[in-house]
Order: structure tokens, then C-alpha cells, then sequence
């Protein structure tokens, strides 16, 4: 082996190996019979999940669409950021639906439901604890609870879910099983190893790749159609990560004149909204847009690197996620001096118009049936005939309504209305037919969220609108006898959003 000052350089070590050349852990036999010893191994002192008296009734209805068949709903694994830097673990939303864990559980688990008879028997296979004589205790910087913190056992682990559990040792094998006498359905793209377990053994009875690769989507086209409906846990998690959107949102009010006098001072809005999210929840649902003047016109502004002006508008699209890993998504657009100028006025109102139309046709249910699809059609309505009035259209407002015109949709190309649940973009793999051409229901949840975006270099609008982006987003439940605004305690009228600024402190 070169020594270490040598000119050569070193070409056999093997490159996974090198990340230990920086290390300066003991490596001693005394050191490793040291640090195995004298640690109180007392098994966690595991409770039911919030969600495990729930969970059942979403894995029996998993269970009734595929009988005969093993299904396979991998967590997902932990996730490099760079070089030896995890991203922290986040699981896949239909394993959290299904099993009712929480932040931070379970890298590298897999639930399975194996078919029996009347039913599917399910089984949890996760990474158990490891003993404190075993390197994994103290080495494994990933897994090791000397890094990473308690871990749960296999019977902690089934009193939190209410599901029989087993070492992830013995998964590939569990899932491999029989293959070429027995239907396997995977969720794809979780878990890219356990994505080429089953491809490998697929391949290995011959089984026809086109057909497997078809029952895997309809696995997740269910799992996904199964959130459309909220149950009772879901909305309290809901509602609980609109409460804590709120307090974020007052951080924010609360951070304006800070960031009035930062050279970012968007980062100054971003943080003040992500102190709330995690220090009461779990952290922010997605990427917070703190965008102010210009930058309001940018959908997914996330740089958030501009500065706050006076006489801005600033547009806020922020979610907190509770610890259930369930988000709110909200937006409001607030003056940044505290009153809307004449034209930002007019901007305003006229989106805000568009969601009260939005909610309104929503609120028709359940007088009749409702279409998804209508809510997003009545905010356009109003959107083109307002549109129409700036003298901005160059068609009609009905031209612009119909499918051969669109012209409306340069000043908001995006929908009305998603989904909102586990995902900010929830049951994204629903067919059509039971997203966006269904009716509404009690226990859906989802956004009203028009907006009008007016971007500086847009030659095609009066001077006096470039600039301006407004967007008022709400989150929405549907009921047995109408709707609910879910966010309805934040301000939302131009005079509310107008107190709501002027309410904060000058000087921070």
C-alpha cells in the first residue's frame, strides 16, 4: 500500500472505501468489547398510531381489489443529497396511507400483502433495531441508533401499526416467493432496489413484461383513487396543518419590515413561514414561493432570492406538513406597504371574485351533483370577463371561453382546483374519470386557487399591470350539506388582507 506522503497515488482502494480515509473511529478489539457493553436495552415503550385504528379499512379495500394476487408498497429508501449526505427520509405516500407511519419511519420497508384464502395476510418487513454488540450500533452512520437515534423492534413496530412484522432480511425472498404460479403487483419507483428484485425474478420465469408492467399502474392508479375520500383521521390531520399554516402566515405579516431591509428579502419571508412549519409541524408540505413584485408572475418562484420593495405585492404559496406527513397549501398576495395601489386593487378583486365563484358552484352540492371539472370552469368565467373589461383580451370574453379560444389562459395557465392530502398534489395517478370528470363527494379535499399573472416584459398589457402576480388560494372540504373552507379563519378580502398587514409590528 503507498503511504500516505507518497507521490504515487493509491489506485486499489476501492473508491466505496474511501470514505473512511477521513474517519478517526476506534477501531480497537478493546474498544468494540467496550462500547458493546453497559447500554440499558429496554425495548421502546410503543403506543397505537393515531392512524392505526383507520389503516384497516384502507388495507382491506387494497385487499378486495387484487384478491389471489401479492401486493408490494415499498417505503422507499433513504435518499443521498451529495456525496454522503442523506436527504431526511420521507416515505411513499401509499405506504403511509397504508401503514400509518409517520416523519421519518421506515427506510427501506416493505409492506406486503400476501393472498390467502379470504383475503391477504399483510406483513410489515422493516429494519428492526440492532443489538449493541453489533457494529451496526455504532458504525452505521444511516441506521445505527448511536447516530440516528432509538429504533423500534419488530414487536414495538407492530404495536405502533397493528401489522404483523419481519426483519427486511428476509423480503426479497418473501416477495420473490412462487413467482412464476402467482401475480406480484409492486409500487413502482419507490424503491429502485426492490424495483429490480422483482424485475430480475420477473424475468426469470419468463413472465410477460408488458402485462406485469400494466398490473403494477393499476396497483397504483388505486392506491391512489382510495384518497380521494378523506376519512375522519385525515381531515383532523388536515386541519391540523391549516392551523399551523396560519401561525407561518402571521410569522410571515410579522417578518415584512425585516424583510423590507434585506437583500433577499424573500428568504427573510421564507424563513419566517418554515420556523412555524417546523417547529409546530413537521416542515413545509413542498417548496415555499415567497415572491415578491415581478416574481409573483413566476409560478413556482422557489428561489426565493429577490428583494421585497415597497409597493410591491408579495405572493406566499405556503403549506405546513404535520407530523402525519399530511399538508395544507395556501396562498395569499399581500400589499407589502400595507394598501393596494388602485390597478393592484383591481387585479385583486377580480381573482377574488373568481374564487368566490369557484366556491360558490362548489357549495351547489349537494343540491345536485357537482362536477370537479366546474369549479376551475366558473373562476375562468369571471377570470375572462375581467380580463375582457381591463381591455386586455383580444377576442371576447365568450371566444376566449370556448375550447377554440383559450385567450384568457396567458394570464393563468394553470388549473383552479388539486387534490390535497399526503401529497400537496395528492392521488395523482386517478383516472380521469374519477378526478377531474367526477363529482365532488363528502371527504374530498382540495384547493380553489385562481390567480392573475401579469409579467413585466408582457407587451400585450397596459404598462400599469406589469408586475403584478396575485394568486388566493384556499383548501376546501367537501361535506354532507356543502363546503367547507378549511383555511376560513385567514384574512382574504382586500380590507382584511389590508388589516392583516398594517397589524404588524414596524421595527423588528
Amino acid at each position: 500500500m503507498t503511504e500516505q506522503n507518497s507521490d504515487t497515488p493509491d489506485s486499489t482502494q476501492n473508491l466505496a472505501d474511501r470514505v473512511n480515509n477521513r474517519s478517526h473511529r476506534p477501531n480497537s478489539a478493546a474498544f468494540r468489547d467496550f462500547v458493546a457493553s453497559g447500554w440499558d436495552r429496554t425495548p421502546l415503550n410503543a403506543e397505537a398510531l393515531a392512524a392505526a385504528g383507520f389503516t384497516p379499512a384502507r388495507r382491506d379495500a387494497v385487499s378486495a381489489a387484487f384478491p389471489g394476487e401479492r401486493l408490494v408498497v415499498p417505503a422507499g429508501g433513504l435518499k443521498v443529497r451529495s456525496n454522503d449526505t442523506d436527504y431526511r427520509f420521507r416515505a411513499h405516500s401509499a405506504f403511509i396511507h397504508l401503514t400509518g407511519l409517520e416523519a421519518d419511519s421506515e427506510p427501506d420497508a416493505v409492506l406486503v400483502f400476501e393472498p390467502e384464502d379470504d383475503g391477504h395476510d399483510v406483513t410489515l418487513y422493516f429494519r428492526p433495531r440492532a443489538g449493541a454488540d453489533t457494529e451496526e450500533f455504532f458504525s452505521d452512520s444511516r441506521y445505527g441508533e448511536y447516530w440516528v437515534g432509538p429504533r423500534a423492534d419488530l414487536e414495538a413496530m407492530s404495536t405502533m401499526t397493528g401489522i404483523a412484522t419481519e426483519s427486511s432480511a428476509t423480503v426479497d425472498d418473501a416477495i420473490t416467493k412462487d413467482l412464476g404460479a402467482i401475480s406480484v403487483r409492486l409500487v413502482r419507483q419507490a424503491d429502485t432496489r426492490i424495483d429490480g428484485v422483482i424485475d430480475l425474478a420477473r424475468t426469470q420465469v419468463q413472465a410477460d413484461l408488458e402485462t406485469s408492467e400494466a398490473g403494477d399502474a393499476e396497483l397504483a392508479q388505486l392506491l391512489s383513487e382510495l384518497r380521494l375520500i378523506k376519512d375522519d383521521h385525515e381531515i383532523a390531520q388536515l386541519r391540523e396543518a391549516v392551523a399551523i399554516t396560519r401561525a407561518g402566515f402571521d410569522n410571515v405579516v410579522a417578518a415584512l419590515p425585516k424583510a423590507l431591509g434585506h437583500r433577499r428579502g424573500e428568504r427573510v419571508v421564507e424563513t419566517a413561514f418554515e420556523t412555524a412549519a417546523r417547529s409546530d409541524g413537521n416542515g413545509v408540505g413542498y417548496d415555499t414561493i415567497a415572491a415578491s413584485g415581478n416574481n409573483a408572475c413566476t409560478l413556482h418562484w422557489i428561489r426565493n432570492d429577490g428583494q421585497v420593495r415597497d409597493g410591491d405585492l408579495i405572493l406566499v404559496d405556503a403549506g405546513a406538513e404535520a407530523d402525519s406527513l399530511y399538508t395544507a397549501d395556501i396562498t395569499r398576495t399581500m400589499p407589502v406597504s400595507g394598501t393596494f395601489t388602485p390597478v393592484q386593487a383591481k387585479i385583486y378583486d377580480a381573482v377574488l371574485e373568481a374564487s368566490d365563484a369557484a366556491f360558490a358552484v362548489a357549495a351547489e352540492h349537494p343540491n345536485r351533483p357537482v362536477k370537479f371539472r366546474e369549479v376551475h370552469e366558473a373562476a375562468m368565467e369571471v377570470i375572462a370577463k375581467r380580463l375582457e373589461e381591463f381591455g386586455v383580451l383580444p377576442v371576447s370574453a365568450a371566444v376566449s371561453l370556448s375550447p377554440e379560444g383559450q385567450q384568457h389562459r396567458r394570464w393563468m395557465v394553470h388549473g383552479t382546483s388539486h387534490h390535497l392530502g399526503l401529497d400537496v398534489h395528492d392521488c395523482a395517478q386517478a383516472r380521469a374519470e374519477m378526478y377531474l370528470d367526477a363529482t365532488i363527494e363528502p371527504g374530498m379535499v382540495f384547493t380553489i386557487e385562481p390567480g392573475l399573472y401579469f409579467k413585466s416584459d408582457d407587451l400585450l398589457l397596459p404598462e400599469e399591470f406589469r408586475g403584478n402576480g396575485v394568486r388566493i388560494e384556499d383548501d376546501v372540504l367537501v361535506t354532507a350539506d356543502g363546503v367547507e373552507n378549511l383555511s376560513g379563519d385567514f384574512p382574504r378580502s382586500r380590507a382584511e388582507i389590508e388589516a392583516w398587514v398594517q397589524s404588524r409590528p414596524q421595527d423588528r
